[in-house]
């Protein structure tokens, strides 16, 4: 770790050192701009590590990072119908995140970001416009504990993941959140592999008994899997559900390496800044896609979008600066969120719902649509035709006129 200057008054605090935070230092230290990025100790967030070739692109992720590159998906029922959809002239890569998430740190910290680990405590504002964070820092030769520490900062970026300490004491309205609380283990893939066992697919399980409202998931990581569920029941039990989800997957002997758990946002604040000198991003902005639960490209995009928010705060002093970082994302992506969230609402409340959902998955104009979206994260709009088609689709199984 570099050395903290804690009498120094930083241009950026960055606080969480996920996706989102480690891309906001990045790219606010690659353009000049003093920032100590903050990081708890020993975080892994619990994730299916999707990449898709949109954030590739556009934050260069380099392929050694990408431990697996899933060329279909299956899709299966409750009555185990089986979808498989090939992902066509390309793929979406797979990362573990306890590996991307320090390689995105380090990125950050060979551009000239300060890194520091520690927990977060509390902001306090001073009358000269600037805010003092404070945090328990913890350092390698030190106990675990850690000893009180402050920094100035003239902006804080809170990107400090699902209940962020920063949102819910510093932005108005954070607490209005919704989630889905995620659980997965990561196993080995043994030598001799299962029967129907494919390195290059993402299996999704829709089914009542793995979750009320969400699914479970069988992702490849190359010499690991990532297998779990999520539900915004707190008395479903996640860790039966993924027991059984392995049993059905046929994994249920294969080793466990770790198992992880967290809180997934499903639906963006209202509200990203302080209106003084404080944004937020990531999981901490709730910008976790409803119905897929996909956060990495949102959370890195968000961002990248706080740092030019701060960025030209910097510049200007312009405390409305901070806004745009929200109203870019939801001009981006707001309509997609949306159009998600009714999906999961509907489709995911009945094993008859989730049965119709996966029949209609079979169409080919829903495949290539969606995964035309997907990739390239924009809604797709040069074929109206094929949406007309799954419109009346969509109405027959609403109906109930389609054969299930």
């Amino acid at each position: 770790m570099n050395s903290i200057d804690t009498q120094k008054a930083y241009d950026v605090v960055v606080i969480g050192g996920g996706p989102a935070g480690a891309t906001a230092a990045h790219d606010l230290s690659e353009q000049g701009r003093s920032v100590l990025l903050l990081d708890r100790d020993g975080r892994i967030k619990p994730c299916g590590g999707a990449i898709p070739p949109r954030a590739i692109k556009d934050f260069a992720i380099p392929d050694h990072l990408l431990v697996a590159k899933a060329r279909s998906a299956r899709m299966i029922s409750p009555k185990d119908r089986k979808v498989d959809i090939p992902i066509e002239n390309g793929f979406v890569g797979m990362v573990d995140r306890e590996h991307f998430d320090e390689w995105l740190r380090a990125r950050a910290a060979s551009t000239g970001a300060v890194r520091a680990t520690g927990t977060f405590e509390k902001v306090e504002y001073t009358d000269d416009g600037m805010a003092v964070v404070h945090f328990r820092a913890r350092t390698d030769d030190g106990p675990k504990t850690g000893h009180a520490a402050s920094v100035r900062a003239r902006c804080v970026i809170g990107a400090d993941g699902a209940r962020s300490a920063v949102a819910r004491q510093c932005v108005p309205g954070s607490e209005n959140t919704e989630y889905v609380f995620a659980y997965h283990e990561i196993v080995r893939a043994p030598a001799v592999k299962p029967a129907d066992y494919d390195a290059t697919r993402c299996d999704v399980y829709y089914r009542g008994e793995l979750s009320p409202d969400f699914y479970g998931w069988v992702f490849p990581h190359g010499d690991t899997l990532s297998i779990g569920t999520g539900s915004a029941d707190k008395g479903f039990s996640l860790r039966s559900a993924t027991a059984k989800l392995r049993e059905a997957a046929g994994m249920q002997d294969f080793e466990v390496i770790r198992r992880e758990g967290a809180p997934l946002p499903m639906k963006p604040l209202k509200r990203w800044d302080d209106g003084r000198n404080i944004v937020l991003a990531g999981d901490a902005a709730g910008v976790v896609a409803p119905s897929s639960g996909e956060g990495i490209y949102y959370a890195m995009y968000g961002g990248r979008l706080a740092a030019e928010a701060a960025q030209e705060f910097l510049r200007t002093g312009k405390t409305s600066a901070l806004r745009t970082a929200r109203k870019r994302f939801m001009k981006a992506h707001g309509r997609v969120f949306w159009i998600l969230g009714i999906m999961q609402r509907f489709w995911y409340s009945s094993d008859k719902r989730r049965e119709s959902f996966v029949k209609i998955c079979m169409d080919k104009d829903v495949q290539q649509l969606t995964f035309e979206s997907y990739m390239n994260k924009e809604l797709v709009r040069k074929k109206p035709m094929a949406h007309v088609r799954i419109f009346f689709k969509d109405m027959a199984h609403l109906l109930g006129l389609a054969r299930v």
